[in-house]
């Protein structure tokens, strides 16, 4: 079976086009031109009934008033004037009518009503079909009817001369428009072509590029700029993408040449290799290493389950009271240096306690690393928040608790503040590989705190004293939603 499921599909777009609007044009013309046939035809058949019927009264007055004239007077030839009376005997006509025979046969004539008919032209004197109109007249002792016909083929003629300009100038008209429509309908397209061959350029290069934007402020122009936003987005992300891989590749180059090293000076030395020694390296190496797989593999979780749709389906969220939670961080380092301050009340929180518990452990780390003295934890709440731009679950009114750790290090400087939190970032003091980390503590502290609806915020923890050369120290808070006791009743 062919058809238009089967070819049309085959064009291109502006053929489609082309022959959509064309088809449509195409009926509505048809159904325009059989209204207007229709609308003139019944047009000129009043005219014409209107015409006959105005001769009919004025004959049926001179019959009424019996001063009907012999021959009747009527202008014009293409009418046909006969007075009946109601034995069917013409009393009278017009000088062209027939003075014998009656327009209307005798089971054709309603004596007493207006009629309208139409016979045949021979019958009349004429040619083509004749409009027949009758007219009662006379008086109720003499009753006579007006006859009178009216050829119809002037109207005929004007029909068949509006059919034929129809039928001829429609299809000129439609292949016009058509030949219009496949220009206009190019130009239209020739953005669109544009922005293909910029698509595929971009791709041959394989690099970065832009579409070109039309001028015209429209549909396609917002689309181009949308395209050129998500091509913008996309080569950020690539740049991410490489300079993370160019990151982790080096980082875990770091351990693996150190244990190469090692086992090869090992195997040097041969009998003279310190084992134990070599064993503690390679431990440490191992742990390091472990680490930062473990990092890498939980960020690209979170990458991951950011791009859904639908969420992140492995995570268990649910209450997490902070107190005990800090408490359970607290209990995996010595105190001093680390020293918590629990909170006088249950404060509760919403999250998943694995990742919880693990920006408290990185936050810590971090702070021993820096801190000359001790590192303080702290919990307080709930406190009025105002929203925070580009936070999942911040709304107005929303209460939220916050969590510090605080040292007395170096801290931070301002500048350097939202830098920290960028992947594989470390500052100048803590460049050394195996006291400075390989950059992701805080970055992973700001995905997961971001998940459970938070923020991070860094500030000076007291003012820097030059007298004593102590740094201002460091506090990091933490902002977590706050929630309802689920245990109170």
């Amino acid at each position: 079976m062919t058809g238009p499921r089967r070819w049309l599909p085959s064009l291109g777009l502006r053929a489609r086009l082309l022959v959509i609007g064309v088809a449509g044009l195409s009926v509505g013309l048809a159904l325009g031109g059989v209204l207007l046939l229709g609308a003139l035809g019944w047009t000129l058949q009043r005219t014409v009934d209107a015409e006959a019927f105005r001769t009919a009264d004025a004959v049926a007055l001179l019959g009424a008033s019996d001063a009907l004239p012999d021959p009747l007077p009527v202008a014009g030839g293409q009418l046909r004037v006969q007075v009946v009376d109601g034995q069917g005997r013409i009393r009278a006509a017009s000088i062209d009518a027939d003075r014998l025979v009656p327009m209307l046969s005798p089971d054709q004539l309603r004596a007493g009503q207006r009629q309208r008919l139409v016979v045949d032209g021979r019958r009349v004197g004429l040619t083509g079909p004749v409009r027949v109109v009758t007219v009662p007249a006379g008086t109720p002792a003499e009753p006579l009817t007006v006859l009178v016909a009216k050829s119809m083929s002037d109207v005929r003629h004007s029909l068949h001369m509006v059919r034929t300009l129809l039928l001829v100038g429609f299809p000129l008209l439609v292949a016009g428009l058509a030949v219009v429509a496949w220009r206009v309908i190019g130009a239209t397209l020739r953005p669109v072509e544009s922005l293909r061959r910029g698509a595929a350029e971009i791709t041959g290069r394989a690099g970065p590029g832009r579409l070109p934007v039309p001028a015209a402020a429209d549909e396609i122009q917002r689309l181009a700029i949308t395209l050129n936003d998500m091509l913008d987005r996309l080569e950020a992300a690539r740049a991410r993408q490489r300079a993370f891989v160019a990151d982790a590749a080096h980082e875990l180059r770091s351990p693996l040449t150190n244990m190469r090293t090692e086992l090869e000076v090992a195997r040097r030395l041969g009998d003279g290799t310190d084992w134990p020694a070599v064993t503690e390296n390679l431990l440490a190496d191992t742990d390091r290493l472990s680490r930062l797989v473990d990092d890498l593999l939980l960020l690209a979780r979170v990458d991951e389950q950011a791009t859904r749709p639908d969420g992140s389906p492995a995570r268990i969220v649910g209450p997490v009271e902070l107190g005990e939670l800090l408490r359970t961080v607290a209990d995996r380092y010595p105190s001093p240096p680390v020293r918590l301050a629990p909170p006088s009340g249950p404060l509760w929180t919403e999250g998943d306690p694995a990742e919880l518990r693990r920006v408290l452990a990185n936050l810590v780390d971090n702070a021993l690393r820096h801190a000359r003295g001790e590192v303080r934890l702290d919990v307080t709440g709930p406190h009025p928040d105002p929203p925070v731009p580009g936070q999942r679950g911040a709304g107005p009114g929303q209460a939220y608790h916050l969590v510090t750790v605080t040292d007395d290090g170096p801290g931070i400087p301002a500048a350097d503040r939202e830098r920290v939190f960028a992947r594989f970032t470390r500052l100048d003091d803590a460049r050394a590989r195996d006291a400075g980390g390989a950059g992701l503590g805080l970055a992973i502290v700001r995905e997961l705190v971001r998940r459970a609806g938070g923020g991070v915020d860094l500030a000076d923890a007291a003012p820097a004293d030059p007298a004593t050369e102590s740094g201002p120290g460091l506090r990091v808070t933490v902002r977590l939603p706050a929630l309802v006791d689920p245990e109170a009743d």
